[in-house]
């Protein structure tokens, strides 16, 4: 019954017309009809029980070469289709499932393959958007040499393609005059302290929870540890105003996009000189997988989205509660005077701050009246502003961020 229902146009018309050679033949008592319209019946039949034997017979798996991808660059798709059966197969129409940013499905004719044997096929894909894009499922088409038959199979798995933002190397700068970043402290005895001399501090995630003071997270409601347990290292956050009304213009080209490959930039620059970074955005602190390696960063800016968010308030309040934070880099769209004055009180003495300001005004040309104003708050705070239009590349502004020793 699945062969049957597998007929073509053409099986159909095969069976219909045989069908009504039979009853010509009856009819007419014509014994050369009766084998002429045997002989057309039993075609799409033969055909339909051989090509439904082979239907679950295939094995199918895919490959991307590479798995992660900036934006705008390639990724080979490698499909190999293996027979697992003695019977060799008819002619196979295959076709690859693609989101439409990463162009149009993939169909491909193989000829029939023989018992165990084994096919390859590459295609390329290219995104000019972020994202997770699901490659698949695979559907298979198997046909007889006649047409009559045609049998699909939808495998069920599916692979993704992690497309991120464009990373722009940046040149060395010498961000403060020390090692950027706070740190709890240098490692300390706790045999030497005791118990009772710890500086419990806020649990961070990450933390190993072998450090939890328990005594501490009963007296605070909440999980607390030992401080000096923690080794001393370079901790910074990154700001990303995700706003929809801060930024102006659309596509891969918008100031969203700008900023999102500026995030992404400035945090791989960082992650290679054993700065630990934390994400926040106008929403609030956003998870890692791991906060010390590039590659989580970019995994998340590869999927982060706009936000109908008005204001600052919630990446601000996480920026406040980052204890330890010796480094604050924020890259921002269109802010007001009383924005800024919330950004310039999060910066005092022992952390450096540095403000990668877009001129969202240059993407539509219609002026930004609040940003001169944003920005002379924001110097006049000790922050590094960097001004970054439409056009210009990050690094060439990049080398304001340095330290300057006549700096407040």
């Amino acid at each position: 019954m699945t062969g049957l229902k597998a007929l073509t146009s053409r099986g159909r018309s095969f069976l219909a017309s045989g069908v009504a050679a039979l009853l010509c033949a009856f009819i007419l008592g014509e014994s050369d009809l009766l084998r002429v319209a045997v002989l057309i019946i039993a075609m799409p039949l033969l055909a339909s029980m051989v090509v439904s034997r082979t239907r679950y017979r295939l094995r199918s798996t895919r490959r991307l070469s590479p798995s992660r991808v900036e934006v705008g660059n390639d990724s080979i798709v490698t499909l190999r289709l293996e027979n697992v059966t003695r019977l060799p197969t008819g002619l196979l129409l295959v076709e690859d499932n693609l989101q439409y940013t990463l162009g149009s499905r993939q169909r491909f004719v193989l000829d029939r393959m023989e018992s165990r044997g084994i096919r390859e096929i590459d295609y390329r894909v290219r995104s000019d958007l972020r994202g997770r894009f699901p490659i698949g499922p695979l559907s298979v088409r198997i046909t007889d040499p006649f047409g009559l038959v045609e049998l699909a199979r939808s495998f069920t798995v599916t692979d993704t393609l992690v497309v991120t933002p464009q990373v722009i190397p940046l040149p060395a700068v010498r961000l403060s005059g020390e090692w950027t970043g706070g740190g709890d402290s240098r490692t300390r005895s706790v045999a030497a302290a005791g118990d009772d001399d710890v500086a419990p501090r806020e649990y961070r995630q990450g933390d190993d929870l072998r450090r939890v003071h328990w005594r501490s997270t009963a007296r605070h409601g909440e999980l607390m540890v030992r401080r000096e347990e923690q080794q001393w290292q370079s901790r910074g956050a990154l700001l990303l105003d995700t706003r929809r009304h801060a930024h102006r213009g659309t596509g891969p080209s918008s100031s969203f996009e700008v900023a999102v490959s500026a995030a992404a930039s400035i945090g791989v620059h960082l992650s290679r000189e054993g700065l630990g970074l934390r994400l926040v955005t106008d929403q609030g602190a956003q998870h890692l997988a791991d906060s010390g390696a590039s590659w989580s960063l970019v995994d998340t800016l590869s999927v982060v989205r706009q936000s109908s968010t008005r204001s600052l308030e919630h990446g601000v309040t996480a920026l406040r509660q980052g204890a330890g934070d010796g480094l604050i880099v924020a890259v921002l769209g269109s802010i007001d005077a009383e924005e800024a004055r919330a950004l310039a009180r999060l910066r005092h003495p022992g952390v450096t701050g540095v403000a990668v300001m877009l001129d969202v005004a240059t993407w539509d040309q219609f002026p930004d009246e609040a940003a001169e104003s944003a920005r002379a708050l924001l110097s006049g705070a000790g922050w590094r502003v960097l001004n970054l239009p439409a056009g210009t590349s990050l690094a060439t502004v990049w080398p304001e961020a340095a330290y300057k020793r006549s700096a407040a």
